[in-house]
């Protein structure tokens, strides 16, 4: 099995912690900038960053949808981690300061992907399918923190 790899990156008129706070913010902030691929969420403990237990179904492509339910963590200041506890999932979201009063935001997903032909067109084709995923999120979260 080959990891796969999936980021997609923004640049945000917010300052980082601006930014940082709404991506952490699993309670209100969260739920209103996942895109229609998102269904089922649910804020199972916590939710402000560090200790969240989050839930939610990705569908990614018309057959493919994936039940995750995510651990976050706060290793460094400005990253949050969702662990996946259904499966070899984790995405790292990290914002920095990019100038004054903007801010990147970078979200990295990676994952165990298959073997054979079926691992050659996931490693091929989903990190282009979530990368537009998280672009839309992040356009999202950017109209969010922008206002």
């Amino acid at each position: 099995m080959a990891q796969v790899e999936a980021t997609t990156e923004r640049i945000i008129a917010a300052d980082a912690e601006t930014v940082f706070d709404a991506l952490a913010d699993y309670k209100e902030v969260r739920g209103r900038v996942l895109t229609g691929h998102f269904s089922e969420y649910e804020v199972r403990e916590g939710g402000d960053g560090e200790g969240t237990l989050v839930h939610w179904k990705l569908q990614a492509t018309s057959k493919r949808v994936r039940d995750c339910l995510l651990e976050v963590t706060e290793p460094t200041e400005g990253q949050l981690v969702e662990k996946d506890r259904n499966s070899s999932m984790v995405t790292t979201w990290t914002v920095t300061p990019a100038g004054e009063g903007k801010s990147k935001a970078v979200v990295v997903t990676v994952w165990d992907g298959a073997g054979g032909i079926g691992g050659f067109f996931e490693r091929t084709f989903a990190p282009k399918g979530l990368g537009r995923i998280y672009d839309e999120l992040l356009q999202n979260l950017a109209t969010e923190v922008e206002k």
